[in-house]
């Protein structure tokens, strides 16, 4: 009897250490995100880009758009009323919790190369064909809890992409980006937007 003890202890003891060193294979079912999905809490991004577009507007200046292809360089001053039409892209779909909480997953850490908490934005698994978004990143100033930077991605062909990039109260780039049959890809256009002067 004092034998057996100790060896049921033993046995006992490496069975729970070898069990709990397996993990559980992650699941590709949407369904399986739903308790992720209720803990998450998006930062709504698309309503801060009009929340900024609705404070340039109320500025009252014109923003200066530069056009840049194939080298060449165009600028023009975009009236208010057109800036809504040239960033439509990137307003739609509505980036929000309720929204996109059960095709993207948030991770959050804090970037002292850039000194901003970075919220990141990425699918949880395969896209619907109709999901052009493929990720964003919100920026945040650590001390003042404000927006720094928001980053995007839509995938608006197989062959072609658009990237945005805002950088709060100054300016905007969108940038086209074109894929051949071989797989190579090149800067088709570069739109930058200076918001303020």
């Amino acid at each position: 009897m004092k034998i057996i003890i100790p060896i049921l202890a033993c046995s006992f003891f490496l069975y729970s250490c070898n069990d709990s060193g397996k993990s559980p294979e992650p699941s590709t079912d949407p369904s399986s995100f739903t308790d992720t999905a209720e803990k998450q809490r998006f930062f709504p991004v698309t309503a801060y880009l009009k929340g900024e577009i609705f404070d340039i507007k109320k500025n009252g200046i014109n923003p200066l758009k530069y056009t840049i292809v194939n080298d060449h360089t165009d600028s023009v001053w975009l009236k208010i009323e057109e800036l809504d039409t040239a960033l439509q892209e990137f307003l739609q779909p509505e980036i929000d919790s309720a929204n996109l909480i059960t095709l993207f997953t948030e991770k959050s850490f804090l970037d002292h190369s850039i000194n901003a908490i970075t919220l990141t934005y990425e699918p949880l698994g395969m896209l619907p064909d109709s999901m052009q978004l493929r990720r964003w990143d919100v920026y945040i100033d650590p001390k003042t809890n404000k927006v720094k930077r928001v980053y995007m991605v839509k995938e608006i062909t197989k062959a072609k992409t658009l990237q945005l990039t805002w950088v709060s109260n100054q300016w905007c780039k969108i940038i086209s980006i074109v894929t051949d049959e071989k797989g190579v890809s090149k800067i088709e256009k570069e739109e930058k937007f200076i918001l303020d002067f």
